[in-house]
């Protein structure tokens, strides 16, 4: 790990005090040339960047952390913020840089940066904005970690997913959205709340569009390894369809409420990349539902559409999709899902 300009002039006349504060064992050798270390990058220090980028530090998920802003008085401020922390943290290596010369060798890069919608302003106009951000953000980054992988939060995320692919060059299997994983944990949420139960024992997944097409798998939920939907009509206990896209509703809307209480989302969003983060790090091997190309999969054939889908996160980025039952229903629902996410892509010109 890098030492700071000022960790070894510390002592006078800038004697490096590391070399006479510690004493080296006798009979030791000489510390390896090359250590594995994890690095993360983050492009941008807007409120969602900086939730990641905190909560990536708690959990001790990176030996180095590069930040990556446009703003350099915010960048070196937060850099600067959160390297007041070090004495309640995991060591960790902060960086900070306007351009792309801190982010080289990143094993993950989490790309927030995004236009702000205007008011006014169609989602196909903030959606060209952002790719014109992304033409110039996605190629460097990928020059500088050819063997790293892509992560993007930024949105519309399914289709600015498509784009980073495109600008990338990498395989489909490095390059991941964010996409459903935290609609999905609003939605176990939600189900645990109305159980009155602990939603890590919820198994429930959202799927496709992370917006309004997306797809609750409601055949699929189970609490505690037990069917939800099945054990209701065995037990015969009656329950309304309303109830269940009530609740779908809920979560659609969820980020939209928080949006309107204080203006902005960033715990949550922070969680979830830092969950997506440590399964691909740790090659966990865990399935988390996020934005992938979903082409082959569940009767999409047409285009290369980037959307949802329960998939299994390790090492190497998507190690495939899992086959998750859908009812004809929600496959047909997905299926719409795609189609709009296709429509939007096919307006961009890439």
């Amino acid at each position: 790990m890098k030492k700071t300009p000022s960790s070894s002039t510390l002592g006078p006349e800038g004697l490096d005090i590391a070399q006479s504060f510690f004493k080296p064992i006798q009979h030791s050798s000489p510390p390896p040339l090359t250590t594995r270390t994890t690095k993360i990058t983050v492009v941008g220090v807007g409120n969602v960047g900086m939730a990641i980028a905190q909560t990536i530090l708690t959990q001790g998920l990176a030996n180095e952390l590069a930040l990556v802003d446009v703003n350099s008085d915010k960048l070196r401020g937060e850099k600067l913020d959160l390297q007041h922390a070090a004495a309640f943290l995991p060591r960790t290596n902060i960086t900070a840089s306007v351009d792309y010369s801190n982010t080289v060798g990143s094993d993950l890069v989490i790309v927030t940066a995004g236009a702000r919608q205007i008011v006014g302003e169609s989602r196909l106009n903030l959606l060209q904005r952002n790719v014109s951000l992304f033409r110039k953000v996605i190629p460097p980054l990928a020059e500088r970690s050819p063997d790293g992988i892509l992560l993007v939060v930024s949105n519309p995320v399914d289709v600015l997913t498509y784009v980073a692919w495109k600008l990338s060059g990498f395989p489909s299997n490095r390059v991941i959205g964010s996409g459903t994983n935290l609609d999905s944990s609003r939605f176990r949420f939600l189900i645990a709340d109305h159980l009155d139960l602990n939603a890590q024992d919820v198994q429930a997944y959202i799927v496709g569009e992370h917006g309004d097409s997306s797809v609750a798998l409601w055949s699929s939920i189970s609490v505690g390894g037990v069917p939800i939907l099945s054990f209701l009509e065995r037990q015969q206990i009656a329950y309304e369809k309303q109830t269940l896209e009530k609740i779908h509703k809920e979560v659609v809307e969820g980020a939209y409420e928080v949006i309107s209480l204080k203006g902005y989302t960033s715990w949550a969003i922070g969680y979830s990349v830092a969950s997506l983060a440590r399964a691909i790090l740790r090659d966990q091997r865990s399935i988390h539902p996020v934005s992938v190309l979903a082409k082959g999969f569940y009767g999409i054939h047409g285009g290369e559409p980037f959307l949802s889908l329960p998939a299994q996160l390790g090492r190497s980025g998507v190690l495939g999709v899992t086959n998750v039952h859908l009812t004809e229903e929600e496959e047909k629902q997905l299926q719409k899902s795609a189609k709009t996410i296709l429509e939007l892509q096919a307006q961009l010109g890439i």
